[in-house]
């Protein structure tokens, strides 16, 4: 658990999330609580160093925050079970975007030929790499330091990446969410302009679990220049104009319950959901999750 220590007059002054880099220490702090456990789903020996204090107080400070691992844990297991199983058919390279301080190239058991390339500001990246020198990765690793809304840079990075590999995952894991829904119809149709980029994996929302988060962390992340933003009420057809259809759905409240890693009250979505009618349950299990698309040629 975290240290319950209060934070110092000068902290309390700060703004929670002083940028969009700390949710990515808020998230790690969330997979070192996960690694300690006794009956953990992930062992990530660098999650606790890489969230250091910053990312300890912001768990502190978010309402209900130590209970709100749920999710993130969940989404973290459910990544790792689907970029394992696409490594395994055939995958040759993964694109990280907006990786933050995920640490899948050190602690997974990936084949040593499989490319690897994370993406990030540089703030967050060169703060990962001094934490992690000394450390090998698994497989071929590559970092690059890039703000994906500068769009030439970015275009310029898919088409070298796009150019090089054969059979390429994208993973936005917690980056959409911050994003305009403009912003990720231009990064679908960037995406999709390189061949050799198959799959994408993503977190998405609807609209009513988007109130629900702004209700709880809205403020804090909006502070810090991070507003919640994308929820599409179509869900993963919003991005079929784009050249990407839905390959796998995986209900986030469905998979934390398959985890044991439910939120609290759970019980009472479970018990509404049950006596449902058909389509209103479907509705209930796609309201968030993980979602794997593929493209459409």
């Amino acid at each position: 658990m975290p240290n319950q220590s209060n934070p110092t007059a000068a902290q309390t002054d700060a703004p929670l999330i002083r940028d969009i880099s700390d949710t990515a220490r808020w998230v790690a702090c969330y997979r070192a609580m996960e690694s300690e456990r006794a009956d953990a789903h992930f062992r990530d020996p660098h999650a606790r160093k890489l969230a250091g204090e910053r990312g300890e107080q912001i768990v502190r400070g978010m309402p209900k925050g130590a209970s709100g691992s749920w999710s993130m844990v969940t989404r973290t297991v459910v990544f790792d079970e689907i970029i394992t199983r696409l490594v395994g058919e055939g995958a040759d390279t993964v694109l990280n975007l907006a990786s933050g301080l995920d640490a899948r190239p050190y602690r997974l058991n990936l084949p040593p030929t499989l490319r690897w390339i994370e993406v990030d500001l540089p703030e967050i990246l060169d703060y990962k790499q001094e934490l992690l020198a000394g450390e090998r990765a698994a497989c071929e690793h590559e970092v690059v330091r890039l703000d994906l809304s500068n769009t030439e840079a970015r275009r310029e990075l898919l088409a070298r990446v796009g150019a090089q590999a054969r059979r390429a995952l994208v993973i936005t894991e917690g980056l959409l969410v911050y994003l305009t829904p403009e912003q990720v119809g231009a990064l679908a149709s960037d995406l999709h302009a390189q061949p050799s980029f198959k799959w994408w994996l993503m977190d998405i929302v609807r609209p009513e679990i988007l109130k629900r988060m702004e209700k709880s962390w809205g403020r804090k992340v909006a502070e810090g220049g991070a507003p919640f933003r994308f929820a599409p009420e179509e869900g993963t057809d919003f991005f079929r104009p784009h050249g990407w259809r839905e390959r796998e759905w995986r209900s986030m409240m469905e998979e934390a319950r398959r985890l044991k890693r439910e939120m609290p009250m759970a019980w009472l979505w479970h018990f509404l959901t049950r006596v449902q009618p058909a389509s209103r349950r479907e509705k209930f299990r796609r309201m968030g999750g993980l979602a794997l698309l593929e493209r459409e040629d």
